[in-house]
């Protein structure tokens, strides 16, 4: 920094991409309605919908990060309870995550999210995995 000071700062691949993430957001928000989420392995890297303040870079939550291991696409069904996007913050919930995979890896995920509760439909969770494999392989080149 200014001052000589070495600061380390972890690398996320999905970070180069925050401006692109941002517009796909935009994009996905338009035509759905819905609170669109971009996320790495460890914070918000876009938002576009309500919750945006509340969101964009903050650290992704335990549950959240559970589901990317998985490495398949969760859409809530209507049993249990809806794994809170934010470690600080339970009002934003995931109704749909798709991973963003890269040669294997899990890179972060692709999300429609919901302050209240209201369930996701198929189209958005088509829509997740479509942006999330567009993502991955972009990651590829």
């Amino acid at each position: 920094d200014t001052d000589g000071q070495v600061i380390f700062k972890k690398y996320s691949p999905m970070g180069e991409l925050s401006e692109f993430a941002a517009q796909i957001c935009d994009a996905l928000h338009k035509t759905t309605g819905s609170i669109a989420v971009v996320c790495d392995r460890d914070a918000v890297i876009a938002v576009a919908g309500a919750g945006k303040r509340e969101l964009l870079g903050k650290p992704v939550s335990d549950q959240l990060e559970k589901l990317m291991t998985e490495r398949s696409v969760y859409h809530f069904g209507g049993m249990g309870a809806m794994p809170p996007v934010c470690q600080d913050n339970a009002n934003f919930t995931a109704a749909v995550a798709a991973p963003v995979l890269c040669e294997g890896d899990v890179l972060g995920a692709v999300l429609f999210v919901t302050d209240q509760g209201r369930l996701a439909g198929d189209t958005e969770c088509k829509l997740a995995q479509t942006v999330a494999a567009f993502l991955g392989k972009n990651m590829e080149s």
